[in-house]
């Protein structure tokens, strides 16, 4: 062996300088939620210094009126205290600490959920970005289809052969062949290969290989053709495997009967015809390969791409002068073409059912393979992809376009054929730098590997995927199928609206707390709800809202609607709506408890006070677990659909309930609560139900789309849910 380069110079050295290129970039949903956290810890801030200098000065001011100024007692500095404890409490409930909890929770969920799909999540926020995917790239073989291959058809000797019902026999294939091309054709099979035959125990024949080597081994054994056998026959000299870029395997042979040497060599059908100057004729000889024949070949190739048929050539060499064969490469050029190989590769079902789902979501597929060109095209339109102003054009083309050729081409382009990985890898770097598109890519040999790590989402091959390239990737589709990703994608988007919801929840509960305390505060110069009952409150509302609200499953409508941008606001139109419509009626109502409640409910006593604020502390508690229900869906009116198969919200619901009781009935040294009538239980409930009747209200509002929304591009914007009562 001779060492060439060592370390970071040589091709795996190379490989990681790509993959350690670039930091971990932060998902849209990652950004978006920062933005929000931000602005409502600031929010709660000011509204806690508000409330703390509101409760001070009324504290001054009415110890001024008493006279009693400078006179200071211990209860005095708790009255201070208790204020101080209060402004700070604002802020613990303000700031969206269950936001964390809730988004993690959710990722997890839908990881959990996709592990038992076939997709492993590598990335927690791969989920969440994938939802906001606009654009797939896939590979073809094994990803669309089955990639279990098999020859379907043969052209040699000037004629086609199909290989299918009597077809089969290997008396009718043999007969169909003359005997010297037969020969000829089962050497360049079984000594031009990377695969081996095993006999197993039972005396079956198993190949070892790639599935496009196995299925020409499964031909040639069909032709009768006896693996050790020929390969006895002759000795190999050198051997040059296949790569992406040549596109060719080729072997030279000293054949052991006349000790002549001779080179075999097969790949991509154009290329290996471009080295024939010969071609075996109807009689069997060999004759002088014109322009004429060489485009009537072609016309064959075509035609079988055309028919979904993966094409390959094989062809040999007679090699005289051999003495430089150990210090120069096997020939090129001057071939003598066998056969054209026709590789039946089945598209995989529900394919074709996925691809439509993912354009009705706004979501591209794009096929990208180092297929023939005709091969990729009968594939992608098999399976929906390429349509009339599709435009499909291979490697060498798409790598010598100019930045402005580019930009014309990628928005039209459906099918990049006969492409290297780094035509992946070029193709994912404009399709995110240039047109700002969330771009997931599916790979699986050694050399995708940038092109994965290039892309917001890297979807590696469970089966046919190499270790590197899983290890690049974000998901691992375990099944190596198609549907799967569109799964993926489907998760992907119910964890961004299942945090929608929480937030849009979450928002409504701390705007009521904060509202009601400082109103409150400045009126009557007193809290209604005290420091542990808003710490009660933070807590039950934030773990065990986000446990209900973060594990909904995901419906058919999600995959209905474009993708999330990366450019719009988190919090939509009709969030704001469901938000400030919640937060109006609950204030209202608690309102009217604090400043009407004795009077209007009868409430009366030494003790009337602390019943009072304990039915406020009650109802505002009813209110959010109601409001978490109508949470469910932030469009549709009807909320209890599927509610009763949802054990897990109905089970925080109960709890929050269960917990709720305890606190007032049994807690009341703790949380300055006393307990109450069944009457006074029953107003709670009643009052809280409430929400659910404002949400319908609510959801019957038309929002409309915001301008910039309906007019941006769908890899750019996302429109709002479908919105009005027509849409319920």
């Amino acid at each position: 062996m001779l060492v060439t380069t060592v370390g970071m110079r040589t091709e795996w050295g190379r490989l990681m300088v790509t993959l350690s290129e670039g930091g971990v970039d932060e998902t849209p949903l990652q950004v978006k939620l920062n933005g929000v956290a931000t602005v409502i810890g600031k929010i709660g801030l000011v509204f806690a210094v508000l409330t703390f200098l509101v409760l001070t000065i009324r504290f001054m001011v009415t110890k001024a009126q008493l006279g009693e100024i400078e006179k200071w007692g211990m209860s005095d500095v708790l009255a201070l205290l208790n204020f101080f404890a209060i402004a700070v409490t604002i802020i613990v409930v303000a700031v969206p600490e269950g936001l964390p909890l809730a988004v993690t929770l959710s990722l997890a969920f839908a990881m959990k959920k996709l592990m038992s799909d076939k997709a492993l999540v590598r990335h927690l926020s791969a989920c969440e970005t994938m939802g906001s995917a606009t654009c797939i790239c896939t590979d073809k073989t094994g990803t669309l289809t089955t990639n279990r291959m098999v020859v379907d058809k043969i052209w040699t000797c000037g004629r086609t052969i199909s290989i299918a019902g009597d077809n089969k026999r290997e008396d009718v294939l043999r007969s169909s062949i003359a005997g010297e091309v037969l020969d000829l054709l089962l050497q360049s099979i079984f000594q031009n290969t990377g695969a081996e035959v095993v006999k197993e125990k039972d005396g079956k024949n198993n190949i070892l290989g790639s599935p496009t080597e196995t299925a020409i081994l499964e031909f040639g054994l069909l032709l009768g053709g006896e693996f050790k056998k020929h390969r006895k026959e002759s000795t190999i000299l050198k051997v040059e495997p296949f790569n992406s870029e040549k596109k060719r395997m080729s072997v030279l042979v000293s054949l052991s009967n006349g000790g002549e040497n001779r080179a075999f060599c097969k790949g991509a059908s154009e290329i290996i015809l471009e080295s024939c100057n010969k071609v075996i004729n109807v009689d069997g000889k060999a004759e002088h390969l014109s322009k004429e024949q060489k485009k009537y070949i072609t016309d064959v190739i075509n035609g079988f791409a055309c028919e979904a048929l993966r094409t390959l050539c094989l062809a040999f060499k007679d090699v005289k002068d051999t003495s430089d064969v150990d210090s120069n490469s096997i020939p090129q050029e001057n071939y003598t073409l066998i056969a054209v190989i026709g590789i039946k590769d089945p598209v995989r079902p529900g394919v074709r059912e996925a691809v439509e789902t993912c354009l009705s979501a706004g979501i591209k597929v794009r096929i990208v393979t180092g297929d023939n060109i005709n091969t990729a095209k009968a594939i992608a339109r098999e399976c929906g992809i390429l349509t009339e102003n599709g435009l499909a054009i291979e490697g060498p083309e798409f790598r010598d376009m100019s930045p402005r050729q580019m930009k014309e081409t990628i928005p039209k382009l459906q099918v990049l054929a006969r492409s290297l990985p780094l035509d992946k890898h070029k193709l994912v770097t404009y399709l995110r730098k240039e047109f700002k598109e969330v771009v997931a890519v599916t790979g699986d040999g050694t050399n995708d590997a940038p092109a994965l790590h290039e892309a917001d989402i890297g979807l590696a091959m469970g089966i046919a995927g190499t270790e590197v390239a899983k290890e690049n990737a974000d998901v691992i589709i375990m099944d190596d199928n198609f549907a799967t990703i569109q799964n993926v994608a489907r998760w992907g988007r119910a964890v961004y609206i299942n945090i929608q919801k929480f937030v849009q929840f979450q928002l409504t509960v701390n705007i009521v707390a904060l509202m009601l305390n400082f109103v409150s505060a400045c009126i009557s110069g007193s809290a209604p709800l005290t420091a542990v009952q808003l710490l009660w409150v933070n807590m039950i509302m934030d773990t065990l809202g986000a446990l209900a609200l973060a594990t909904e499953p995901p419906h058919e409508g999600l995959m209905k609607r474009p993708p999330i941008g990366r450019d719009v606001a988190f919090i939509t139109r009709v969030m704001w709506r469901n938000i400030i419509g919640q937060t109006i009626y609950q204030l209202i109502v608690l309102a009217i408890l604090k400043f009407d409640g004795k009077r209007l409910l009868k409430i009366s006593g030494s003790n009337a006070t602390a019943i009072l604020n304990t039915l406020i502390f009650n109802s505002f508690v009813f209110c959010q677990v109601f409001n978490e229900i109508s949470s469910r869906d932030m469009e549709k009116i009807n909320v209890f659909r599927g509610f009763f198969d949802s054990w897990l919200f109905i089970m925080v619901i109960v709890c929050t309930v269960g917990f709720q009781s305890i606190i007032v009935e049994l807690l009341g040294t703790v949380a300055d609560t006393v307990p109450l009538s069944w009457e006074l239980w029953l107003t709670s409930i009643l009052l809280g139900a409430g929400s659910l009747i404002v949400a319908v209200i609510l959801k019957c509002i038309p929002v409309e789309n915001c301008k910039e929304a309906s007019t941006t591009k769908h890899h750019d914007g996302y429109e709002p849910l479908p919105t009005g009562p027509d849409m319920a």
